[in-house]
């Protein structure tokens, strides 16, 4: 692979404040994350849930069980979610030069959604979200194989029209339309099912962070690790691609090559996520934009690391706000970051007035 040549060469008085903005992302994450730990229907004070973290314990026995076994695998399931829809929202972006291109909106979502829908509307099992602990590894990577085929699927699907259409409107409407065959099809397959079933798949669908539990925290983790070291790997290329394919194709760059690992990790990360905590809309789509506006940059190594602080950071607010702290009630985390995220790509379209330019 040839190397990228650099969108913008990178000086030390420019590089300054990119440092400083790491920095305060990073505490961001890191606050963001004591607080989802501490808040909830039983408030636990800051100082225990940090001697809890750096492994000195607590004298509160159920303190201790509920940050180890409910709210620390939440949190870390809230930080891979944020981390791999971004990263799935970004790639996609770059691929397509569309700035509206998403896991969601181009079907990335209904497909996986189409996965775990054949393995619990056809196997007969409750495979929820809430209900995951019926399984055992090899439930969980059915669940994460099916959703992730899924969402390829429907991937290749739209690559496929992308090789005959070069309008990216065009094309954004036929994802779209895809998308809406995918939910039908589902719907009509929810309509022949049992109640039981119907009713499990709908709580799925509401999407939610508190149902992986320990054990299906490490499978998810491995899925999405894989996709994020692919993007990491593949960030000179998405510069590449952010210039033009011809222009690529002149560099020497393998494009379908590319592509296909865009492909490959986008499903993944969108898969395994969307497989465990149900689909989650527009954090794929505004994370990128609101990275590209904090550090005014289309450099995909700058990018990528810092749309995962982003993402970290929003879902992990997203979920604080879910669980209303100080009530046994919890909202649905896919309404949340919808009602999040869309005042957040209103702001940066308003800001920008041309998100094209970043294409």
């Amino acid at each position: 692979m040839p190397e990228a040549p650099a969108l913008e060469e990178i000086k030390l008085p420019r590089l300054l404040p990119k440092i400083t903005l790491t920095i305060a992302l990073i505490a961001i994450v890191f606050i963001l994350l004591i607080l989802d730990l501490a808040l909830g229907s039983v408030h636990i004070p800051f100082h225990e849930v940090f001697n809890i973290l750096t492994g000195k314990g607590s004298e509160n026995i159920a303190w201790l069980k509920i940050i180890e076994s409910i709210r620390l695998p939440k949190a870390m399931t809230a930080i891979l979610a944020g981390v791999a829809l971004s990263l799935s929202g970004l790639q996609m972006q770059t691929l397509f030069r569309n700035p509206l291109a998403g896991p969601s909106v181009l079907g990335i979502t209904a497909g996986a959604s189409l996965g775990v829908a054949i393995v619990m509307l056809g196997s007969g099992y409750v495979t929820t979200s809430y209900a995951l602990q019926q399984f055992g590894v090899n439930g969980s990577w059915l669940i994460i194989t099916a959703s992730t085929l899924g969402s390829a699927l429907i991937f290749v699907i739209v690559m496929g029209v992308s090789l005959r259409i070069h309008d990216n409107v065009v094309l954004l409407i036929v994802g779209i339309m895809i998308a809406n065959v995918t939910i039908a099809v589902v719907s009509i397959w929810q309509y022949f099912s049992g109640p039981e079933q119907i009713q499990d798949y709908l709580i799925w669908t509401f999407g939610s962070l508190s149902g992986v539990t320990q054990q299906h925290l490490k499978v998810m983790s491995i899925a999405v690790s894989a996709g994020i070291l692919l993007t990491f790997a593949s960030s000179k290329y998405l510069n590449l691609l952010l210039l033009g394919e011809n222009y690529a194709r002149s560099m020497g760059l393998n494009v379908r090559l590319v592509k296909a690992l865009v492909i490959f990790s986008t499903s993944l990360m969108a898969g395994a996520i969307t497989g465990f905590c149900g689909p989650i809309g527009f954090i794929g789509i505004a994370v990128p934009h609101l990275s590209r506006s904090i550090f005014n940059t289309s450099d995909h190594r700058v990018l990528i690391p810092m749309s995962c602080l982003v993402g970290a950071a929003l879902m992990l607010g997203c979920d604080i706000i879910a669980q209303l702290p100080g009530s046994q009630s919890m909202l649905p985390i896919n309404s949340v970051t919808s009602l999040v995220g869309s005042p957040v790509v209103i702001w940066v379209i308003l800001k920008k007035r041309n998100l094209k330019a970043a294409f």
